[in-house]
């Protein structure tokens, strides 16, 4: 498979000496194209201001970010306007919906901003809806859906354009146990449908289980790794050699949904 991402070195320090934090302590792994990813780890484990790095919200101390041949700290403002535009999209937690326009606008008004056709913004949003189980609330606003529904509305905006990679940030983290399955499933589907490639941070056992490859990090460094490989093995075999893995942290997210 081709590398779509590669992150070499990377560190992000706060404070100055004596009292410095590393966020960010050396972190070195690649992103393959059509992977489903997740990086692990508990709070304050640095999985946050890695992704934050890697959409350039944040700029890292030292360290290179390459998204196939673009090195991140090297693009003007117009090319990093255009890397978060096109290149990537972004799942937040907390669904970041715009109130006062129903589901289908705020699913395609990325596409408006990009001058996308009317004919092609159809097809797009009728392949995501199908995907995504959302075609019943395409004309309801975010206060007349559930939090699973405004979820998927929020993974449907941030995959509308195509985007090379998909950054998602704790997505179930705001869900019950039902609608996190739900999204789960569904990104999981978009990843072998569409091979839909995903980076996905959590600390949630169950939701990684969705995915291909898993980065356990801890203290800013990346300490671990586990493959979804092996013969035979089973998403509940994969859940259980994550819960292994996870019982080193303390006050890692382990409940069974």
């Amino acid at each position: 498979m081709q590398t779509i991402l590669n992150v070499q070195s990377l560190k992000k320090y706060y404070g100055k000496d004596p009292n410095v934090t590393k966020a960010l302590d050396g972190v070195s792994f690649q992103v393959m194209q059509g992977e489903f990813l997740g990086i692990m780890g508990a709070s304050g484990s640095g999985k946050t201001t890695l992704l934050n790095c890697l959409a350039t919200i944040i700029k890292p101390t030292a360290g290179s970010i390459h998204m196939q041949n673009m090195e991140l700290s090297n693009l003007r403002e117009d090319e990093l306007a255009n890397y978060r535009g096109n290149e990537i999209g972004y799942l937040f937690q907390n669904f970041e919906l715009i109130d006062n326009l129903t589901a289908k606008e705020n699913i395609l008004l990325p596409l408006s901003l990009h001058n996308v056709s009317e004919k092609e913004s159809a097809q797009r949003l009728n392949l995501l809806s199908d995907c995504l189980d959302i075609k019943d609330v395409l004309n309801k606003f975010p206060s007349q859906m559930s939090g699973g529904q405004k979820q998927r509305v929020a993974a449907a905006r941030a995959l509308i354009l195509n985007p090379n990679i998909v950054f998602a940030d704790e997505p179930t983290g705001a869900l019950d146990s039902k609608n996190a399955r739900i999204l789960m499933e569904r990104l999981a589907k978009m990843n072998a449908m569409e091979k839909t490639t995903i980076l996905m941070v959590t600390h949630n056992s169950y939701a990684a289980s969705f995915c291909n490859r898993i980065l356990f990090i801890q203290d800013g460094k990346l300490y671990h790794e586990i493959r979804r490989d092996r013969p035979r093995e089973t998403q509940e075999d994969f859940y259980q050699r994550i819960l292994k893995v996870m019982s080193t942290f303390a006050g890692g997210d382990q409940y069974v949904f």
